[in-house]
């Protein structure tokens, strides 16, 4: 039976998680079970929070766990920044984060990916610690539920302090009141993470916690534009929608292709590609692909297009960019100067 023995906090007196995803994933609510389990099932003190933006399907999202135990009082609300979990919902994140900053050296790497825990290791450059790994993603698409509740089971099994069995009836609880139909796949989600994560462990000697990072405002009063001028105006031409991404995406057929142009009214990031055709009567315009960097995986075309042209597939690692048209062909060429 888990105590707050098990509890073994860091430098600032609590044992933190940080669960970073994007939204859409369910990590904020992920989060929020994990804490209530902890305070209001075992008695722990703990809070829990989440940060994100005005728009937050598909943007990063950052949800905060700590724990301490009962006779200590928790009097901060700020983000975790020494966590002695890191459990990452969306890897592609790591192009644009640092997701291990500040990161316990003998704390716990969790990532959902199908990669193994040295690839793993060796792609977030981890020196010290237990990096684990789960494909929550293919639990979830088998399970028909989403990967929050894979991602919580396999966070569970590294707080030893925390009751699964307490985790579970939180889970119940929470789903219960407004889907209590999803309730058992959940359960078992919970439990096929908590059973499937796999993980190795180093210890390295004298290995220290990679350095915080704290988001600092791009303006200040010393350096804001005089009137708030807008001096460089925003562009989509470079932005690179992949991490928006929540691990599906339209593969194109072509010979199943009409191009009737259904697809591209209800594109809302304009990335499906069209070239005129010389034909006997003048020229038709054509569908020639996708360019998957400024696809964020909506499926809006799959869920419109009449023929099967588009499906909806996994994504794999490196499929994007191996099947990738060129929107603008002019930026390839440059880029190849």
């Amino acid at each position: 039976m888990a105590t707050t023995a098990d509890l073994r906090p860091g430098p600032d007196g609590f044992f933190g998680i940080r669960f970073e995803s994007i939204g859409g994933l369910g990590a904020h609510l992920a989060g929020q079970m994990l804490g209530e389990a902890g305070v209001l099932r075992q008695g722990l003190n703990g809070s829990h929070f989440s940060s994100y933006g005005s728009e937050k399907k598909g943007t990063p999202v950052k949800s905060f766990v700590r724990f301490c135990a009962p006779d200590r009082a928790i009097r901060t609300n700020s983000p975790v920044e020494t966590p002695q979990v890191v459990a990452v919902f969306h890897e592609a994140l790591a192009k644009s984060t640092n997701l291990t900053a500040g990161l316990d050296p003998d704390g716990t790497l969790l990532v959902n990916t199908t990669s193994s825990p040295d690839e793993v290791r060796e792609r977030f450059g981890v020196a010290s610690g237990t990096v684990a790994v789960l494909d929550a993603l293919g639990i979830a698409v088998e399970e028909k539920t989403r990967v929050n509740t894979a991602m919580l089971g396999a966070v569970v099994r590294f707080c030893p302090f925390i009751e699964p069995d307490v985790v579970r009836d939180q889970i119940r609880d929470t789903f219960s009141r407004r889907h209590p139909e999803v309730v058992d796949a959940n359960i078992r989600t919970f439990d096929r993470g908590y059973e499937e994560v796999q993980f190795t462990t180093v210890h390295a000697e004298g290995a220290a916690p990679s350095a915080p990072v704290r988001a600092a405002p791009s303006f200040g009063y010393l350096q804001a534009p005089i009137g708030g001028a807008i001096l460089e105006a925003a562009n989509s031409v470079a932005k690179d929608m992949s991490t928006s991404r929540q691990g599906f995406i339209p593969a194109l057929e072509l010979d199943k292709c009409v191009h009737c142009g259904l697809c591209d009214i209800v594109c809302p990031d304009l990335c499906l590609v069209w070239e005129e055709e010389p034909t006997d009567d003048g020229f038709a315009v054509r569908l020639r692909g996708i360019d998957y960097r400024y696809c964020k995986g909506c499926r809006k075309c799959v869920d419109d297009c009449p023929t099967g042209a588009l499906t909806e597939i996994r994504e794999e690692d490196g499929w994007a960019d191996a099947h990738t048209v060129p929107l603008y062909p002019a930026l390839e060429t440059a880029g190849a100067r």
